[in-house]
């Protein structure tokens, strides 16, 4: 290959990996616009409210419907239609904002958009270095993959301990965990898609990404909602 052909791939390569990352973009601030509305209105209905957390399991019963959801998404992306992958991701967004809804009713309007703002800068910031460093980032995944589990089995123990102390040292390990994991998934993302054609294939993993980052950005916002979030 001359060297014209070789910068017109690169080119066409450049064009088509920005493409996909814009569709992450783009599908993970849906989900996300969709999460929040539906959060909104369930909390400000009373009706509603009553009728969706007056019984525990309701609540037990969507929180597992959200794990299964998400596993079933990164586990038949490539098995499934486009079509059908983002479907079940919007209809992941409307069961979380249905989730969300019960934090949303506990803390003040102010405190929720002033932990979106707080959140939305940081991820932005982090996502943005994880695409453009030069740095190569592939070592911190197990290390963060590791503190996630950790964090996880934490937060299990303090149901049972109730330890404030935990419970804070737990919130600020989380948003630090976030921020890392935003930061490697932004460039494990973006090394993905790069020189993929733009297809169904490509597009369902892009659709993978913005699932990625979208749960990226909802825990680090519901971490900083413990530190920022006055409660009602």
């Amino acid at each position: 290959m001359n060297l014209e052909n070789l910068s017109s791939a690169t080119t066409v390569s450049n064009t088509g990996v920005a493409q996909l990352v814009k569709n992450v973009y783009m599908w993970m601030t849906l989900a996300l616009g969709v999460t929040g509305v539906v959060a909104l209105a369930v909390a400000g209905s009373e009706q509603l409210m009553l009728s969706l957390f007056s019984n525990s399991a309701i609540f037990w019963v969507l929180l597992i419907a959200e794990i299964g959801l998400v596993f079933y998404i990164s586990a038949r992306i490539m098995k499934i239609s486009f079509a059908t992958a983002t479907t079940l991701f919007m209809l992941y967004s409307v069961i979380n904002g249905v989730v969300l809804s019960a934090l949303f009713a506990m803390y003040t309007k102010a405190s929720v958009a002033s932990a979106f703002f707080v959140t939305a800068g940081t991820f932005g910031a982090m996502s943005l270095y994880g695409y453009f460093t030069k740095r190569d980032l592939s070592s911190i995944g197990n290390i963060l993959f590791m503190a996630l589990i950790g964090l996880i089995i934490a937060t299990v123990v303090n149901i049972f301990f109730a330890s404030d102390t935990l419970y804070w040292v737990i919130t600020y390990a989380g948003v630090l965990i976030f921020v890392g994991l935003t930061i490697y998934d932004t460039q494990k993302i973006k090394r993905m898609l790069y020189g993929m054609e733009i297809n169904e294939t490509s597009q369902k993993l892009a659709l993978l990404g913005a699932l990625t980052l979208y749960l990226d950005f909802i825990n680090l916002f519901l971490y900083l909602l413990r530190i920022l979030g006055d409660r009602r």
